[in-house]
């Protein structure tokens, strides 16, 4: 795992994997906490985590290389990020579009549902998200306790 501090930008292209829109990523890419997992020096996943007070800490993107998806990466990520903040913070946050895919890979990986946002992509997007085939329009929040995780 390695820890990224400087030119988050040049991660760009594997960002809009996971949130499609450069300008939303920059409300959070700075600001967050950066990790790169590589297996064999080659990029395989990559994630920015931020501080949201009240002992809480979001998982603001996560994806992997397509070539690599579904091997273990988004999940060995997840574990190393839950265990890298257990004991410093309570909760780990995502946010997610409502889609087959996505929500059950995160309750999969220990988070429950927490709450939502009402027309979070269709205020905040510049463009209509689709995924699987589901046009997106809330944002589920989903938790998970980190003090349980360790």
């Amino acid at each position: 795992m390695r820890h990224i501090l400087y030119r988050k930008k040049r991660f760009l292209d594997l960002l809009l994997l996971a949130d499609e829109q450069e300008s939303m990523i920059d409300l959070y890419l700075e600001r967050g906490e950066m990790f790169a997992l590589y297996d064999r020096n080659i990029l395989r996943a990559i994630c920015v985590v931020t501080d949201e007070g009240d002992r809480t800490v979001e998982l603001k993107n996560i994806a992997t290389v397509p070539e690599y998806q579904k091997q273990g990466y988004g999940k060995r990520l997840i574990r190393f990020i839950s265990e890298h903040y257990a004991g410093k913070y309570d909760t780990l946050l995502v946010g997610t579009g409502e889609s087959p895919l996505t929500v059950p890979f995160y309750e999969h990986n220990g988070f429950r549902y927490s709450h939502r946002i009402k027309n979070f992509f269709t205020d905040n997007y510049d463009h209509p998200m689709y995924e699987d085939g589901k046009q997106l329009v809330d944002m589920v929040y989903l938790r998970k306790e980190l003090s349980k995780s360790k």
